[in-house]
């Protein structure tokens, strides 16, 4: 028999201050796991791209002096053989005998750890380890980036 003016009872809508705490403990411990995995994997993938293209700029580097060792390209007094400048491997070369000219890169490669296209270039004729273009020729490139990897070494020896 149900009384006139009474209602069923129902249960309080809403949380309690326990699971919001529990809720907000929980999340707070998946974020604190989330983001340095995020940070490492997207150091890596930067780390990744710089390895291209620093492959790339030294490949056309490479094939460029192969070219000009073998007498197919007309190599300028001083620079070995190698490119006087990074932008002539985009530019290209005159290949003995043909119309084309031979472009060894589309582009110069953005650097991922500065984000410019800008690198270190190294001479032939200047140490190994220099820091500053001798501007005879571009023997070598290397990051600008002062920052340190993931397995210690610094960008810029890559």
């Amino acid at each position: 028999m149900k009384l006139q003016g009474t209602s069923p009872r129902r249960a309080p809508r809403g949380f309690t201050l326990a699971e919001l705490v529990m809720v907000v403990a929980l999340i707070s411990i998946l974020a604190a796991v989330a983001v340095p995995t995020g940070r490492f994997m997207v150091k890596r993938e930067r780390e990744a791209e710089l390895r291209l293209a620093l492959r790339l700029m030294r490949n056309a580097i490479d094939e460029h002096k192969r070219l000009a060792d073998q007498g197919m390209i007309q190599v300028d007094l001083g620079t070995e053989g190698y490119p006087k400048e990074l932008e002539v491997l985009v530019e290209g070369v005159d290949i003995v005998g043909q119309t084309v000219k031979r472009k060894f890169l589309r582009r110069i490669p953005m650097d991922p750890m500065t984000g410019k296209a800008e690198w270190g270039l190294r001479s032939y004729q200047d140490e190994p380890d220099s820091r500053s273009w001798g501007r005879q020729n571009v023997y070598d490139v290397y990051s600008l980036s002062e920052a340190t990897a993931l397995d210690g070494s610094k960008y810029r020896d890559w």
